[in-house]
This record gives C-alpha cells, structure tokens and sequence, in this order.
C-alpha cells in the first residue's frame, strides 16, 4: 500500500516537473510572438514546445484519477497549446518557403510550384484556425503584421524565382444557327467575362448560317453585325457555311461575310483554291500577322506575351450534308498534324484547334476524340457541329493506342446561342497542359445589352413583318414533326409523315409545272426543321419549316436507280437518319428486319389516270428533289452519279417557294397519311 501511494505521488511530482518544463518552452516562443520575430530559432522553439506538448501529453496520462489528469491537462496544458496554434500558421509558411526556395536552386521546379500552391491553401487554414481559437479563447490569438510582412515579402521573392506558368482564357460558341432573339443577352455575358478576364478570346466553331428566318433574310449579315460588336478573335466554317453553294449565286453570301467580319477565319482542311470567290481570301499558310476578313491556315496570337497557335477544322462530311460546290474537303488528321508541325517550327507551344467535326460523330468521317487521341501537340479543341452540351471541359490524356499523352481539353457550348463557354487552361513553361476549369454561361439568365437591343430592333421587326405575311394556306389540323423520344419512335427521319407528304406533294406539283413528265418526288427528312400549327398558314411557318432554302432540282435515272437510292434511304430504319425520303407519286414497303441494301419489297408508281403500277427497273424516270440531294447529299451516291453525267437539271425555285405556292393553291391544307411508305416489319 505505502509502495502505491509513494507511486502516484511520484507520478504527481513528474507530472508538475514536466509542466514546468513545458511553461519555460511556451516562455521561450512567446517571446518570438510578442516581438513578432520569424527566424530559425523561433521555428526551433516552435517546435521545442510542440516536442514538450507531446512529451507532456505521456506524462499527464500516467497520473492516477482522471480528474486528477483533467486539473494537470487544464493547469499546463491550455496556453501552450494556444501560444503554438498561435504561430503554426507563420511557422508552416515560413517553413515550406525555405524549402521551395530549395527547391528552385536544385531546379526541381515542378515540385517547388506544387508546394507553392499549398502557400494559399495555408491562407485560407491560418484564418479558420484563428477565427475558432478566439470563439473558445478571446483575444489569445494575436495579429502579427510583422511575421505577415516578412511571409509576404518571401513569397514575392519566390514568385520571382519561379518561372510563371501561362494561363489562355478563351471564351466560345458554335452552331448558333442564326438565333439572333437572345444575342444581347450573349453581349452581355461576354462583357461580363471580359471585365473579370479582359484578354479572353472570343472563337466561334462554325455553323453561323442557317436555321432561323433571320438567315433566310438577311443571309449571315444580321449575325455579322453582332459578332463585330462582341469583338469575335477568330471563326471557322461549319457544314452549314456551305448551304448556298448550289444556288445561283453560289457562296457569294458566304464571301460578303468573310469579308465583313473584323475577325479572322481558320480552315485548315478545306480547300477553296476552284472558287473563284474566294481568290484572295484564303492563305494556305501560318500568319502571326492576320488580317480580318481572310481566311488563314492558322493563324497566331499573341496573349500576355505568349504566342498561341489557332488552326480550324470542317467535317469531311460537308460534301455529304452541305452544297459545297467546288470546295473541297481534304483528310482532317493529316492536315492537323501538319499545322501543329507548322506552329511548332515557328517555336509556339500553345496550340488551338477550332474545329467543326463532332465531339464523338462518326468517326468514319471525323470528330473531337479522334483527333485528340490521334494528333500530337494540340492542347485545346473547340469543337461544333455535334451540338454537344459539354458542361465541364474534357481531357484527353491517351492516345490512339492507349499510351499516355500530354492533356488535351475539349470544350463544346451547345446550340442556338443557348449558352457561352468559357475555358481557362494553364501551361506550364514547356507549352504542357496542366490546369484548367471551364463551364457553359446560361444566357437566357441575363440582360439585354441595351445597345445590341436596339441593333437588333431593325432585324426583328423586318422578321416579325416576314413572319405574319399570309401564304393564303390553312392548316385544318396541326402537321406535326416528330423525333424519337421517350414517348415515340415515330421520326420525320425514319417514317412518313402528313408534313412530309404536303412538301413532297408541293414539289411534284412545281416540277410538272416545268416538265410535265416529273411522276416522282423525294425530300429527305434532314431538311424539314419544324412543324406547322393548325390554322393560317404564315410565310414565316414555311420558311421555319424549310429554312435550307435548296432548289428544286429534276434528275432522269432508272427504276433500278430509284430502288437503289430507296435502299439507301431506309438503310438505317428504324433508326433516325437525315437522308430518310418522304415521297409523292409513288409507293413502296420495306422490311427493316433484314440486311441493309436487300430491305425494299415493293414499289409502284403512280400513273397519269391516279392507278399505281409496279416500278420497271430498265425503265427510265424523271423525278424530282432538292439540289442537295440531286448532287449526292446525304450520302446518295446514285445521284451524285446522275449529276456528275448531266442528268440533273436545276429548276432554280427555292423549296419554301414551293410549300409556299403549293398551300395558297389548296387554301385548304389537310394531308395525310396514305401509307406511302410502309415497313412490313412493323
């Protein structure tokens, strides 16, 4: 018994012993504080009587009772352990900046810069940890401006030493389509981002032309006059760029933009040299000195001092899609593997590629993943064309065989000036990705930007004045425009509609008008953008239904000609394809369940008396489409055959034209569905 209590007495005595030991170190650092003196010793006093804490921790444990430990813990432990939380922040900063110091004089300069980054993270640690020890403490933690100084200065010292990484702020947009109603609300966000990021660049990804009344109208000028006011840095083309390249005036329009714009265009892979429209607008070479209104290989900027690269893209499947006439499409990964070498011989580590080729669309063709996967050296794509939502940046970091690779970010911002992209990409001083951050900016949250308002006020009431003219048509019942969805799978891209019927009935009627001997007409489904609301029939209805603006063209081809290009339009079914045909003066069934290119059953035409009788495949027809198709869109090779041999004859009338005509002649305007086009399988 005597032996225990001389035990626990003992415990007692080492435990004050040690709580005196541990006041003289708080003593000792306290003086540090109190003089504000941040130095060598003071971090070896620090961490003396962290050292003590710990050793005091051990001793107190051992004493018997805990409320006995409690008293030692309260009576010696509290304010040493205050007075080193005081300072843990100024002792941790001041630490870590010895040590990258360190590290830049042994050049490991990757690892110095992940520490330095750890320095605002302590920042933002030291306010926490002060805040909470004054709500227990009052007034136990003091401010040290002298120890913030001498931080402050050490961290300006090192940010000198340590080469500066290189941050590219880009804004972007892509396949706006003409969808001009919300464009001073898109002003507005652009403003915005410019006065937090005044040297972000604008890139537009193409697809400007086509899709609204304001294009029918004004062809790209109304869009023109906006893109200049928020100050576009560069463009490329889209697919829909190239609508007008089968109308009389081929791709004048294109070219009055081009040479309108206060911006410069980026096209790599398309080839313009057998337009004459073009001559001196393109330069197949590198500029670092571009001027607005040329179209450039690539072209270079300069931000903040660094030199970042820019080239630009357009889907091959332009030819197939769009009416490009003589302008040709060349092999997009070659063509960026040759701009990248091209940048990088001139000594630009900092490239951009402007491309309107898909995120992830048929890579048969081409798209964004493919070409990050596949092409060394480019670090940021903004893409287009497959109108994706891309709500945070994607980084490629494999290659085409699953290797790793330098990042490359790719960003996408929808559709119809929806929304604004933004994207901040940090280099590293070798021209590497190793940062970024992007978002998509809602525009319908914003303001109007009162002077894009009143610019665009002279547009919108010429469109509205567009849009209520009377065609002298009635709808009896609403013509709907169907797309798969949750609810159908009834498409205008993979089964007849009455809508469908009324425009290819229109444009039968149109082309006997011009040759009596027209008994077939074809419209693929890609081309008919909206439905029609039951009553009066608008100007602006039509041209929203069919805002392409392609012409009615006549082709002579065979019955097995036409059994071929039926197989072609149904080679797809049930699932959507744009190149699916609507047809008026025939009829045929198909079996979706068997092999592409063996589905068609049946077909009859329909003869002068109203009887339908069975197609003859040796016998000649002349029947009628739209430009696009006639030359080979959609992927018609048939026709593009016919064309490429002079059987196709341009009636030069557009296709709203003769939905126009066609519903003033009904006045009443009531189609159906006749089952023109019937798969069996179903």
């Amino acid at each position: 018994m005597a032996k225990n209590k001389q035990l626990k007495a003992a415990r007692v005595i080492d435990a004050v012993n040690m709580g005196n030991h541990l006041a003289a170190s708080m003593n000792k650092l306290n003086s540090y504080v109190k003089s504000q003196t941040l130095n060598d010793d003071m971090v070896a006093a620090y961490h003396e009587l962290s050292d003590q804490i710990i050793k005091a921790e051990r001793v107190f444990s051992k004493v018997y009772g805990e409320t006995n430990r409690q008293k030692l813990r309260k009576t010696f432990l509290i304010n040493p352990k205050i007075t080193r939380e005081s300072v843990i922040y100024e002792v941790s900063n001041y630490t870590l900046q010895k040590q990258i110091t360190t590290l830049i004089a042994e050049n490991k300069l990757e690892v110095a810069r992940e520490a330095f980054e750890k320095l605002s993270r302590l920042e933002k640690r030291a306010v926490e940890i002060k805040e909470a020890g004054n709500k227990l403490y009052p007034g136990k933690y003091p401010s040290l401006p002298k120890m913030d100084q001498t931080l402050n200065e050490g961290k300006e010292k090192i940010s000198e030493s340590l080469p500066s990484n290189f941050t590219l702020s880009l804004m972007h947009t892509n396949d706006t389509h003409a969808h001009l109603d919300n464009v001073a609300k898109s002003v507005t966000a652009v403003k915005e981002v410019l006065a937090k990021k005044p040297n972000a660049l604008l890139v537009n990804a193409g697809d400007v032309f086509s899709g609204t009344l304001y294009f029918n109208e004004f062809k790209g000028q109304a869009d023109l006059e906006f893109m200049n006011l928020m100050k576009y840095d560069v463009m490329t083309f889209g697919n829909h760029e190239f609508d007008l390249g089968s109308t009389d005036e081929g791709h004048q329009a294109l070219v009055d933009f081009i040479e309108g714009a206060n911006f410069s265009f980026v096209s790599s892979n398309v080839d313009f040299s057998a337009d004459d429209k073009f001559t001196g607008l393109f330069s197949d070479l590198i500029s670092s000195e571009p001027e607005n209104g040329k179209i450039y290989n690539g072209i270079i900027k300069e931000v903040n001092g660094e030199k970042v690269g820019f080239f630009g893209l357009t889907t091959a499947e332009t030819a197939d899609i769009s009416s490009p006439d003589k302008v040709k499409f060349e092999d997009y990964i070659e063509e960026a593997e040759k701009a990248v070498k091209a940048f990088e011989d001139l000594g630009v580590n900092k490239i951009v590629a402007v491309t309107h080729i898909g995120y992830d669309d048929n890579p048969e063709y081409d798209n964004d993943l493919e070409l990050a996967a596949n092409v060394a050296g480019i670090d940021v794509i903004v893409g287009g064309h497959s109108h994706t939502e891309l709500e945070e940046p994607v980084v490629i970091t494999k290659d085409g065989s699953g290797k790793e690779k330098d990042p490359t970010v790719i960003v996408q911002a929808y559709q119809y000036n929806n929304s604004l992209g933004t994207i901040d990409v940090e280099f590293d001083e070798n021209g590497k990705v190793i940062g970024q951050a992007g978002e998509l900016i809602s525009i319908s949250e914003k303001a109007d930007d009162p002077k894009a308002a009143e610019m665009l006020k002279k547009y919108s009431d010429k469109i509205a004045e567009v849009k209520n003219t009377p065609t002298g048509g009635t709808a009896v019942e609403e013509l709907p425009n169907p797309r798969i969805s949750d609810d159908s799978i009834i498409s205008v891209r993979n089964s007849e509609t009455a809508l469908g019927n009324l425009i290819t009935d229109g444009m039968l009627d149109k082309a006997k008008q011009f040759n009596s001997n027209v008994v077939i007409a074809m419209q693929n489904g890609g081309g008919i953008r909206a439905a029609i609301d039951q009553g009066e029939i608008t100007l602006g209805d039509v041209l929203t239904t069919l805002p392409f603006g392609n012409t009615l063209a006549t082709i002579e081809v065979t019955g097995a000609e036409i059994k071929e290009a039926l197989e072609h339009s149904i080679s797809e079914a049930p699932n959507e394809s744009g190149g699916f045909l609507h047809v008026s003066g025939m009829t045929f069934t198909y079996d979706s369940s068997k092999p592409a290119g063996s589905r068609v059953e049946t077909i009859e035409v329909k003869g002068s008396n109203g009887s339908y009788t069975a197609l003859e495949v040796e016998q000649t027809y002349t029947i009628a489409t739209n430009a696009f198709t006639a030359k080979g869109g959609d992927g018609y090779d048939v026709f593009s055959k016919a064309y490429a041999e002079g059987r196709v004859t341009d009636l030069g009338v557009a296709d709203w034209e003769n939905l126009r005509d066609y519903v003033k002649k009904l006045g009443t305007v009531n189609p159906q569905i006749e089952n023109r086009i019937v798969d069996v399988a179903k």
